[in-house]
């Protein structure tokens, strides 16, 4: 019989740093976080294979190369957990080469040869039609090895890498960074596939950078998170990055310094949803008031960068009365 498949992937909450193996009742797992678009797979009983992202969107039209690699290597009655990922010519991750092929409409079959992605799966749900979810990681891993484990280097979907050793995990997370790896993914030996919940672990590299404050959500006297920006070479102030909610400290302290912009200010009156992570379009516009670029912050940042933004929200440290915005690393500079 069938299993159905999940309405839900299993998600993690983060962390800050790589817990010891006994943090998990059955001992830790650690993976690679790769960056890239989360993908599930399910190949049916007559081998039809539906590849869709975390909230069900269809992925199938996008990543024609995954789709026929996931039925060429997976046998109907199974489904798994992934990240499609885009590896440069240097071996770096390439994310921006995913966010094209949302927009890339007729050009998609073309992308898939010029600029073709892989399947780096970590998990798998259903197998031969037999529900593994509530089976704990690690026997559903031996069931993973044994249906991707032998694929040649050259396969278009491959197994993740996975140790139970944290002093190698701590290798990873350092010698990995230069690709393009986010960090690392915890997770426990004995746990079962939890659909929708955070069961899982990850703990992201992180960086301390300045920025300049060109703008707030929320008002002035309150500021709920702030629109950070920097130069560019040709003088123009850049959207960089958006705060996630600011403490209730900040705001205050934030209230005193920010004065209304002036009508040289660069940035339009409203900004597109996407430029601080998720893809443009997809929600109403933000909304905010600009301010003048006169205030340093300094941020806690992880490393995905994409054209000079942060495509995720960053965390606001402090202000850095010390700095003027002529002290700010210029657009594009990642430090």
């Amino acid at each position: 019989m069938h299993i159905r498949s999940p309405l839900k992937p299993m998600l993690a909450a983060t962390i800050d740093q790589i817990p010891p193996p006994q943090s998990c009742p059955g001992g830790c797992r650690y993976e690679p976080k790769f960056d890239g678009f989360r993908a599930l797979a399910r190949v049916a009983e007559d081998g039809a294979v539906h590849l869709s992202s975390r909230r069900r969107t269809r992925f199938n039209e996008a990543f024609p190369e995954i789709v026929a690699a996931v039925a060429e290597q997976l046998a109907p009655g199974t489904v798994v957990d992934g990240e499609i990922v885009r590896w440069a010519a240097d071996g770096s991750l390439d994310f921006g080469a995913l966010q094209r092929r949302h927009v890339a409409g007729r050009r998609r079959a073309e992308l898939a040869r010029t600029e073709p992605c892989h399947y780096v799966v970590f998990d798998v749900l259903e197998s031969d039609g037999v529900d593994l979810r509530p089976r704990p990681l690690r026997e559903r891993r031996t069931v993973l090895e044994a249906l991707l484990g032998a694929a040649p280097p050259h396969a278009r979907v491959v197994v993740t890498p996975q140790t139970a050793d944290a002093e190698e995990a701590a290798l990873w997370f350092d010698a990995f960074a230069a690709r393009g790896v986010e960090g690392l993914v915890v997770k426990d030996a004995d746990g079962p596939y939890l659909e929708g919940r955070r069961g899982w672990r990850k703990v992201k590299r992180r960086i301390t950078v300045e920025a300049i404050i060109g703008g707030v959500t929320g008002t002035r006297q309150a500021p709920e998170t702030l629109i950070l920006g920097r130069y560019d070479t040709g003088g123009r102030l850049r959207v960089v990055a958006r705060t996630t909610p600011l403490p209730p400290a900040a705001r205050t302290s934030l209230a005193d310094l920010l004065r209304h912009a002036g009508p040289g200010h660069p940035w339009p009156a409203e900004l597109p949803a996407g430029f601080a992570g998720g893809p443009y379009g997809a929600h109403p516009p933000i909304r905010y008031l600009r301010t003048e670029p006169e205030i340093v912050v300094e941020m806690s940042a992880d490393a995905a960068v994409e054209q000079g933004r942060w495509r995720h929200a960053v965390r606001f440290v402090r202000v850095r009365r010390d700095l003027e915005p002529s002290d700010v690393p210029l657009f594009g500079d990642p430090t």
